[in-house]
């Protein structure tokens, strides 16, 4: 079994077992954490899940009227945390943007999120904020993917932020990747809401190269069911290969799986990438 909570509204969906727990969509259930159990809403109900996903947090319990209560004290702690570090901030002159706030109740330890172009000494800040919140403060920077994650956002694609909603570690992106999905090289095409590359460029890359492997590559000569030609394109979302027909210059789209490439250029794909020149006949 295996449920989806958040801890905010809208917030990004943390996976949990439900355990002994029926929890329906909109209870308010303990979730553990590294700083103890934490107040959280269900968002997605328990279901019988057909596939292995690891070792699952398993729900504490049903949150009581305190728990709701001391989630609520740390909210406004949060929100006068936030409010407190914008002030201080700009009355200490420093080049930072506060992204987020965090108020663990049980050890009374307020974490503020920012963002700064350069590195920052904050050690007055820090003094003069937990002054102000009477208790200890943790100042931690961010990177621009990890502010993205924590404000969310709406991405080019019309959705919620993946990394603020589903995703859970961040994979290397390059530029590689939009060349290979012949996407314009216009960083504002392919940045996403952080300004790095967007992340989506990892889902279907695998794709691109197995089709790569597999189809003849632009400006071999092929034979199709309409005539022999010359590959001038790869549409991979349709599996399809755009042959120029050497009989009328026309262009036809076919089906990888009915474009037969020459048998030089299949046997060299087979040992390994030798050139066909080096293969005797």
């Amino acid at each position: 079994m295996m449920c989806a909570v958040a801890f905010q509204r809208h917030g990004r969906l943390y996976y949990a077992d439900p355990g002994a727990l029926s929890p329906q969509v909109g209870d308010q259930v303990l979730f553990p954490t590294q700083d103890g159990n934490e107040v959280a809403e269900v968002v997605w109900p328990p279901e019988f899940v057909g596939e292995e996903v690891g070792t699952l947090p398993v729900l504490a319990g049903a949150a009581t009227a305190p728990d709701i209560a001391a989630a609520e004290t740390a909210r406004s702690r949060r929100a006068s945390a936030r409010v407190a570090a914008r002030r201080l901030i700009r009355e200490h002159g420093l080049p930072m943007k506060v992204s987020g706030v965090d108020h663990v109740s049980a050890t009374n330890v307020t974490t503020v999120y920012f963002t700064a172009p350069q590195r920052v000494d904050f050690r007055a800040l820090v003094r003069d904020l937990s002054a102000t919140m009477d208790g200890k403060v943790e100042l931690r920077q961010l990177s621009a993917r990890d502010e993205a994650r924590l404000t969310g956002g709406i991405g080019s694609c019309g959705r919620e932020l993946c990394c603020s909603t589903f995703l859970v570690d961040f994979e290397p992106v390059s530029v590689r990747m939009a060349k290979d999905q012949n996407l314009p090289a216009n960083p504002m095409r392919i940045s996403g809401a952080c300004g790095r590359l967007m992340c989506c460029l990892k889902y279907e890359h695998p794709l691109y190269e197995q089709f790569a492997a597999a189809a003849p590559g632009v400006g071999a000569e092929v034979e199709t069911p309409d005539g022999t030609g010359r590959v001038v394109r790869h549409d991979v979302p349709r599996e399809q290969v755009v042959v120029r027909m050497s009989a009328d210059g026309r262009t036809s789209a076919c089906a990888l799986a009915s474009v037969c490439g020459s048998r030089k250029a299949f046997e060299a794909r087979s040992q390994g990438g030798a050139a066909p020149e080096d293969m005797t006949s």
